[in-house]
């Protein structure tokens, strides 16, 4: 078995990135969200064996529409030719924390961490509990399995904002407006189901202390209700 359906078909889409091409092609779409689908189904029962919080998602749940909201983008292409899906235990939803794959030719992904900007009180909330544990999360990031793997990235701000101290030994961190995490995945390692799986859960499982710090600092978030 492989996960070679799902990267042609993305080639393709960008390629011919139109509805109407989409419209001709559904069948082909149908076989390819299928089969990511299965392959976040099988993610899940594997990251429940270290994550149990997340043993009751459905992967259909999960995973991200192709479109593209347009209308104050200068591309107009309808499409993001890329399959991606977010696991945590609120499901799909940017916070808590939880384990990110985007499957796009070239440029696959896991990632993990928050990579949300747009809740300011989730950003206070996590600069707070950096000033307050700050050796708990160096003794994270320092971790030999995290330090060959991972870099904290995220938007920033060029300086640490004020009310924190500018000479806090986090201060590049205090700077930060998301905390995230991204391993690449390269379509070889995609294309191999077992491999792919093996490999994706052994990364997962080394975000997950990380995830675990930031969602300790989120405990008390609320996801703003839509309007």
């Amino acid at each position: 078995m492989n996960n070679k359906v799902i990267l042609e078909f993305l080639t393709m889409l960008q390629e011919n990135n139109s509805l109407e091409w989409m419209q001709e092609n559904k069948k082909l779409y149908q076989e390819a969200k299928e089969k990511f689908e299965g392959l976040i189904q099988e993610m899940i029962v594997r990251i429940s064996a270290f994550d149990d919080s997340i043993a009751w998602l459905k992967a259909k749940d999960l995973v991200f529409r192709l479109n593209r909201d347009t209308r104050f983008s200068k591309d107009k292409s309808p499409y993001n030719p890329s399959f991606r899906a977010h696991i945590s235990s609120a499901g799909r939803l940017p916070i808590p924390a939880g384990y990110f794959i985007c499957v796009k030719p070239g440029e696959s992904i896991l990632g993990g961490g928050v990579f949300a900007t747009q809740f300011p009180d989730a950003t206070t909330l996590v600069r707070d509990y950096l000033t307050g544990h700050g050796v708990e999360f160096l003794d994270i990031i320092n971790n030999q399995d995290f330090r060959e793997n991972f870099q904290v990235f995220g938007e920033k701000l060029k300086n640490v904002p004020r009310g924190y101290d500018k000479n806090h030994p986090l201060a590049e961190f205090l700077k930060h407006k998301s905390w995230a995490l991204e391993y690449a995945i390269s379509d070889a390692q995609f294309a191999d189901v077992d491999g792919f799986l093996d490999l994706s859960v052994d990364i997962l499982r080394k975000m997950k202390p990380f995830n675990d710090y930031l969602n300790r600092a989120l405990a008390s978030f609320t996801m703003p209700q839509r309007p």
